[in-house]
């Protein structure tokens, strides 16, 4: 297949059928409770437990952690994708990379909130993030899999829709065990789980013989698989598009990673609002507009049958949003960025993913591919504070951030620019 031919929806077999009715619900909470745990910890726990082991180092060591375990995290990604694509379990292709990644990071976060050194949470932290991607590959890919390309808007919004209910989940939840920090984790990890145990229940992933014969006879070894699973950035729309994902991604995160911290050091927080409470209050501001936007904006854009100028203009305005408190840093100001920049996050989120699945270079590696773009989704999100420390430390603080978040989404929308196979 060529970079410019979008790929067909693998056909559905009568028996691949069953169990797909309600597939929908069940993706928006995959994501949902998937989102929870990152929000959680990258928002909270995280910050609060380096904060205990070490206030005085509190940004540098923070971005540290984050830091070091992107690049661990991010690489199972497409390695968990490739290996679910070559799955051939009587269980499905699917299920137990879901059921498995999320009972792993389960453990790992439990392991997570017993630490009490900065290298303790380093190691901690990799290992549940890295189980949490094998997971997300898993669940990214049923789009591609099972949802034919006129309803892919719809899918795209409950995947988006899910992310931030589940990042406002993950903060509300994590801000009622800031006295409790290991308890928080295991909660947000056991949601995980009982996520991933209701995708494997209550929707059907086909078993080996109900796979479409194309897609059986294409696979390859493992060991190339593993080889040559970044071949997909040769495509060029892919390329682009994953590009434009990354920088939006990390502009956007690098703000909302550090909101914590900001409010009580930068902005300032009204009396008697405590800091976690403050970040809960903007999470829910820019969760309930970002909800409302995704789900117009799927649905809106599989109506008219374009993509490409929804996912600019929300680029832009993500943008614009960045420099409302670059201008105004205060803490009305902050609740009206959260809202103005969850606008156009939420609709860039919902139509962007509509995208990722029309550019898969081959249907029959729609999981590992999808990983390797889930390294411009996850990846940016894990090493944004450590991209926010440096920035905030050493290159001019938090006006800064704003501008360079803003510089970042920018870029990210001419990313778009030069994708050709899809309007």
């Amino acid at each position: 297949m060529t970079a410019g031919t979008a790929p067909a929806a693998a056909p559905v077999t009568p028996a691949g059928r069953r169990g797909q009715r309600g597939l929908m619900p069940l993706l928006l909470t995959g994501n949902l409770l998937l989102f929870s745990v990152y929000g959680g910890v990258a928002s909270i726990l995280l910050p609060l437990q380096v904060q205990e082991i070490d206030a005085a180092n509190k940004v540098a060591n923070l971005g540290l952690v984050t830091g070091v375990g992107a690049v661990f995290a991010t690489l199972l990604n497409p390695i968990g994708g490739a290996l679910s694509d070559r799955s051939r379990s009587r269980f499905g292709r699917r299920n137990p990379f879901l059921l498995g990644g999320a009972v792993l990071a389960l453990a790992f976060l439990a392991f997570l909130g017993s630490a009490d050194t900065i290298a303790m949470l380093i190691v901690g932290w990799c290992l549940a993030q890295g189980m949490g991607n094998v997971y997300q590959a898993a669940v990214t890919a049923i789009i591609p899999d099972r949802v034919p390309e006129r309803r892919r808007g719809v899918a795209s919004a409950m995947m988006g829709a899910g992310m931030q209910l589940g990042l406002l989940l993950g903060v509300l939840v994590a801000g009622r065990f800031t006295g409790a920090i290991q308890l928080g984790y295991v909660t947000l990890g056991a949601l995980l789980v009982a996520a991933a145990v209701a995708l494997v229940t209550l929707s059907h992933d086909p078993r080996p013989d109900e796979l479409p014969q194309d897609a059986a006879a294409s696979r390859t070894s493992l060991a190339k698989d593993l080889t040559s699973f970044l071949s997909a950035l040769r495509h060029r729309d892919f390329m682009w598009v994953f590009v434009g994902r990354a920088l939006i991604i990390l502009g956007y995160f690098s703000v909302v990673g550090y909101l914590l911290y900001m409010l009580e050091d930068h902005i300032g927080l009204p009396a008697g609002l405590k800091g976690a409470d403050a970040v809960a209050l903007l999470m829910a501001v820019t969760c309930l507009v970002s909800v409302v936007s995704t789900v117009i904006g799927g649905p809106l854009s599989d109506r008219l049958g374009r993509r490409k100028a929804f996912v600019f203009v929300s680029s832009v305005g993500t943008a614009g949003a960045m420099l409302l408190p670059l201008l105004w840093p205060t803490w009305p100001m902050m609740i009206v960025f959260m809202a103005v920049g969850g606008l156009f996050f939420g609709v860039y989120m919902a139509v962007d993913t509509v995208m990722v699945t029309m550019v898969l270079p081959a249907q029959e590696d729609a999981a590992r591919d999808m990983g390797v773009l889930n390294i411009a989704n996850a990846g940016p999100q894990i090493v944004a504070p450590f991209v926010a420390s440096v920035i905030i430390s050493h290159l001019g603080g938090y006006s800064s951030l704003y501008l360079f978040a803003a510089v970042l989404s920018l870029l990210g929308a001419l990313a778009i620019l030069p994708v050709k196979s899809v309007r």
